[in-house]
């Protein structure tokens, strides 16, 4: 039997929806970033997903949900415009760990390749959450974003979603297998994050 009562307060009461609320789940994650998105999905994967069968189709649930959720920043972006975007992220960008520089930097990658920048956008950490605003600031098509956003997406919580559930019937005890996995996740990524920055200071 699944226990809801081991997921934090709002995810809880959303996954407690079946697929539409697998859907919200993933939707207000980019809107609200408080908790790392492959944290809630390998704790979804463990506590909501019931069966193999029903994996597939949270998956579809949970993509759907994160590119709607990207295409509301997008909405934003295109409603803002270049000037009053800029001004934004001048004023209030240090709430989101944004710079003005880092935002110049994205808004011009996607001068280059639209689509590719979208998907792979979807697959770093925290750039996935707010890179659809200067999406919708340089305004590219509307359609394209929203193919590569959800290929993105669905590369993204697919394996986290599979771990949770492969944890769950691994039947280690679910919170200390949740905390490992995600502990790792944050090693790696933390890894990463400072052999690039050695790299890129040493080019």
């Amino acid at each position: 039997m699944i226990d809801l009562s081991d997921l934090p307060g709002l995810v809880s009461d959303l996954a407690g929806w079946g697929l539409f609320g697998l859907t919200m789940c993933a939707a207000v994650e980019k809107l609200l970033p408080i908790v790392p998105s492959y944290g809630m999905l390998i704790v979804l994967g463990m506590f909501v997903v019931p069966n193999f069968a029903a994996l597939p189709w949270a998956v579809a649930a949970t993509t759907a949900g994160s590119t709607l959720g990207s295409l509301i920043w997008y909405a934003v972006g295109r409603w803002f415009g270049p000037q009053r975007a800029e001004a934004l992220v001048q004023n209030a960008g240090c709430y989101l760990s944004l710079r003005v520089e880092k935002y110049r930097q994205i808004a011009g990658s996607y001068h280059r390749n639209q689509f590719w920048i979208s998907v792979i956008a979807q697959i770093i950490p925290l750039v996935r959450v707010y890179m659809a605003f200067p999406a919708g600031v340089v305004a590219i098509p509307l359609m394209r974003f929203a193919m590569a956003t959800f290929v993105g997406a669905l590369a993204w919580n697919a394996p986290f979603l599979a771990l949770g559930y492969g944890l769950r019937e691994s039947h280690v005890d679910p919170s200390t297998a949740a905390s490992t996995a995600i502990i790792g996740i944050v090693v790696v990524e933390v890894v990463f994050a400072l052999a690039f920055r050695l790299i890129r200071s040493r080019a």
